[in-house]
């Protein structure tokens, strides 16, 4: 019984090795925008910051798209988790700069925003 007890800590303790190199913290400068228009629309960057807020007010998610395309979900580190559109919505059809741990799965990409700014032209 000893042995399953050793086998069952190594298992935890490489699970959580692994978690934490599955995120990492980055800073990104991107645009913020509605997650509909990034990808119905395939839009390379923001229309405008009306509709971006229109769209986010009316319930739809949010999101940050970097010019190489990748659309970064901004997610909570929280349970029960949270929307972040109260974060992003000044920032609406705007370019940024934001830092926080990235995740990854499944192919979608993922941020815990821990800063976030307008970006310096």
């Amino acid at each position: 019984m000893k042995n399953y007890v050793r086998v069952a800590i190594t298992l935890l303790f490489a699970a959580t090795l692994f978690a934490a190199e599955t995120s990492k913290t980055t800073t990104v400068k991107v645009y913020v925008l509605d997650h509909a228009c990034a990808f119905t629309k395939r839009l390379k960057k923001p229309i405008s910051a009306e509709c971006a807020i229109a769209c986010a007010k009316a319930g739809s998610p949010l999101v940050i798209l970097s010019p190489s395309g990748t659309i970064y979900w901004p997610i909570a580190d929280t349970t029960p988790s949270s929307s972040q559109n109260d974060k992003l919505v000044p920032y609406a059809g705007k370019t940024v700069t934001a830092s926080g741990k990235v995740f990854q799965r499944g192919g979608s990409t993922a941020i815990v925003i821990s800063k976030i700014e307008a970006a310096k032209e």
